[in-house]
């Protein structure tokens, strides 16, 4: 079973994400900032990481992304950004982060699990 790290700052969109991929079979785990998601990356070694971009405090989303990719320990997890940035330059600039995909909250459940499914099985 597949453990998917969830990074937000926003409880809401946490148990959205959480109820949708844990009823397909996904375990989760959930960080409130970039700092959080690098910190329990390495300790739980998720399969996948869904990152938002905008939360407090010190690293975003980008950043987040950057240093888990840049890190031997981590580099192998993909990471997908989960942002309501909708913008062509932030998806370019995520991708370029080195995450595998990018989606526009909101996310619709179908396309969540999907996304995930083929983040994994790449």
């Amino acid at each position: 079973m597949a453990l998917v790290l969830i990074v937000d700052d926003s409880p809401t969109e946490v148990h959205v994400m959480q109820r949708a991929l844990e009823l397909h079979g996904f375990r989760t785990a959930a960080a409130v900032d970039g700092d959080d998601a690098i910190r329990k990356a390495k300790a739980l070694r998720p399969d996948l990481i869904l990152m938002d971009i905008v939360m407090p405090g010190g690293l975003n989303g980008f950043q987040a992304t950057r240093k888990l990719h840049a890190d031997p320990d981590t580099r192998s997890i993909p990471v997908i950004m989960v942002s309501s940035k909708d913008q062509e330059s932030d998806r370019v600039w995520g991708m370029r982060q080195g995450a595998v995909d990018y989606l526009v909250k909101p996310v619709p459940p179908a396309k969540l699990v999907q996304s995930a499914q083929a983040a994994i099985a790449a």
